[in-house]
């Protein structure tokens, strides 16, 4: 596919367009479009326009952009993130009746957490991530069970890179989160508190595979003084353990 004067491929500069949208700004202008992406707006004006025509993005009655049903009705079509979700969510619903706040579904995606479902109490502690949104592997519970649980290869990309403070106890040390995982794999989940929010902790398990491989994270987010950390542990493995059995029943393609 032809490149612009930057490089970019059109699937790139696409992608950048669709990136462009998110959980804050579900609709744009045309030139917020452009600035977002990083686009000349000629460039952005044509692409977006393009969009339009197939019905990945749609304008609303005053004229601002946003994704286009056309865009999920293409991205539900065998995608391993809504087989994932589908097979997990009876599990979710019954612990998130067990313990209220927040329940959420995360996997790996490039080197970083991505939410794939998310159930929440109307009351429950706040809580930054929301559906398809994403989180630092090393600063959340569900990236650590999946750094924990994941390939050392990876492990070793993360722990090689800075680790950016997200909140007030975001590990920052390398030497201090390999020591964490060492400890996560040795009792099986993951339970971090004050990570990206003084008055949140997030406790976290794998859910695996036939094989044995982890392909997901399964995480309650409650609040940092809760008293029933025994209690949410058991819950959530169980319903791992649900979940795992859904995956291998259905036969479900996770990696």
């Amino acid at each position: 596919m032809a490149n612009s004067e930057s490089g970019d491929s059109m699937v790139e500069r696409v992608v950048r367009i669709l990136g462009a949208f998110d959980a804050g700004r579900t609709d744009l202008t045309a030139s917020e479009v452009a600035r977002r992406a990083g686009l000349p707006m000629s460039s952005a004006h044509r692409i977006v326009g393009d969009l339009l025509r197939t019905g990945l993005l749609e304008r609303d009655a005053e004229g601002r952009v946003r994704i286009g049903m056309r865009l999920w009705e293409l991205t539900t079509r065998g995608s391993r993130a809504l087989a994932l979700r589908q097979a997990a969510l009876p599990a979710m619903e019954r612990v998130q009746g067990e313990i209220g706040e927040h329940v959420q579904l995360c996997v790996l995606d490039q080197d970083e957490v991505l939410v794939i479902e998310q159930l929440s109490a109307p009351d429950a502690v706040s809580n930054v991530t929301t559906v398809a949104g994403r989180l630092p592997l090393h600063a959340s519970s569900s990236g650590q069970v999946l750094l924990a649980f994941g390939r050392q290869a990876l492990r070793s990309r993360v722990l090689a890179r800075p680790l950016p403070a997200i909140g007030p106890g975001t590990i920052t040390d390398a030497n201090t989160l390999a020591r964490r995982l060492e400890t996560i794999r040795r009792d099986g989940h993951a339970v971090l508190s004050g990570s990206i929010e003084s008055v949140a902790t997030g406790i976290s398990v794998p859910v695996t595979d036939r094989a044995g491989t982890t392909v997901a994270a399964l995480s309650a987010v409650v609040p940092t003084a809760w008293a029933r950390e025994r209690e949410t542990l058991a819950a959530l493995r169980a319903a791992a353990a649900s979940v795992s059995d859904a995956i291998a029943d259905y036969g479900i393609l996770t990696h």
